[in-house]
């Protein structure tokens, strides 16, 4: 198969590139693994969250602001097997909504793992090969795991493992009190479970203003969220009916644990360097302001090489990429 403009990846940097390379006149092809297109942030990420935090926001209000406007209800409970129906509705239409994009545009999907195998080819496991002028590398990130003793064990779940629970964890344990460590907790708690963070460094969301991390952290208190700040995981055991967390000289009891440790480049086994594709050892593929790698015809966007994992910065370096793979100068 030859085209213009192929993009590795079918998350928010890589449906971007694809849809604007599209729309500028380009053959594009998007080699996607997943069974639905979207990344990350749509099938397993940001949205689900959302959606829980939805129900979350609204079983506050039903428990906290009902009253005090004149509505009277029962007792609000959580449903949560209807909670989790409500989340893969929301994420189905995000997910159908790229696909129909991707027919309106005339991207074309070509659904299976993808790796360089030179410098203008993409080999297709069990497909045909994918001949390219320009390309876009955005294969995102994983969750990282910490080499922590008893981390392997089942109970101890990544961000995908938690939204894919059935039922709320009376204990959940988060190791690591970022972004995504944070909304979690908060979410959980409001469900029901009792929540402790344990957090390495000094503050909440280290990465986000000291002011807004200590009014995080107080917010928390007072929704009996248990902080350990500056502490680390030492080991974790996992009883056959619990987990037992060793931190910091202390234990605490858990149903399940959170590990929201941060995520890594998906770089490895994409035959990269073998065509001349440097990589940060920080960032995953190295890129300049224009997106482009060490090889002038390659781009990278999004969590695959970049230090902000975020959708949005995903999002407008997917537009960029495109744009200049199809003869902009765009930044």
């Amino acid at each position: 198969m030859d085209c213009d403009v192929a993009v590795l990846g079918g998350g928010p940097g890589g449906y971007t590139a694809a849809i604007r390379a599209a729309q500028l006149g380009a053959k594009a092809v998007c080699i996607e693994k997943e069974p639905e297109l979207g990344g990350t942030c749509l099938r397993i990420g940001c949205i689900p969250t959302k959606a829980w935090v939805q129900t979350a926001f609204f079983l506050k209000e039903a428990e906290e602001s009902f009253a005090k406007l004149g509505i009277k209800i029962s007792e609000p409970t959580l449903d949560f097997a209807t909670a989790n129906e409500w989340k893969a509705a929301v994420v189905k239409q995000m997910t159908s909504g790229v696909a129909s994009l991707f027919k309106a545009n005339g991207v074309e999907w070509v659904k299976g793992t993808g790796r360089f195998s030179g410098p203008n080819t993409i080999a297709v496991e069990g497909g045909e090969d994918v001949n390219f002028k320009q390309a876009v590398v955005a294969t995102g990130s994983y969750p990282l795991r910490p080499p922590i003793d008893g981390l392997d064990s089942p109970r101890c779940v990544d961000s995908e493992g938690l939204l894919g629970q059935t039922e709320v964890p009376r204990r959940l344990v988060v190791l690591g009190g970022g972004i995504i460590g944070c909304e979690f907790a908060s979410i959980f708690r409001r469900f029901g479970s009792e929540v402790t963070i344990i957090e390495m460094l000094p503050q909440l969301i280290p990465q986000e203003d000291a002011d807004a991390a200590k009014e995080l952290a107080k917010q928390f208190k007072k929704r009996d969220i248990t902080l350990h700040l500056e502490t680390s995981a030492d080991k974790v055991e996992d009883t056959g009916s619990g987990l037992v967390v060793h931190h910091g000289g202390e234990t605490t009891e858990a149903d399940l644990m959170l590990v929201a440790t941060g995520r890594g480049p998906t770089v490895a086994n994409l035959g990269l360097e073998e065509i001349g594709v440097e990589l940060d050892k920080r960032k995953g593929i190295a890129a300049d302001e224009h997106r482009r790698t060490t090889v002038p015809h390659i781009y990278a966007v999004g969590d695959c090489a970049g230090y902000w994992q975020l959708a949005h910065t995903a999002f407008r370096e997917g537009e960029v990429a495109a744009e200049n793979a199809m003869g902009h100068d765009a930044i």
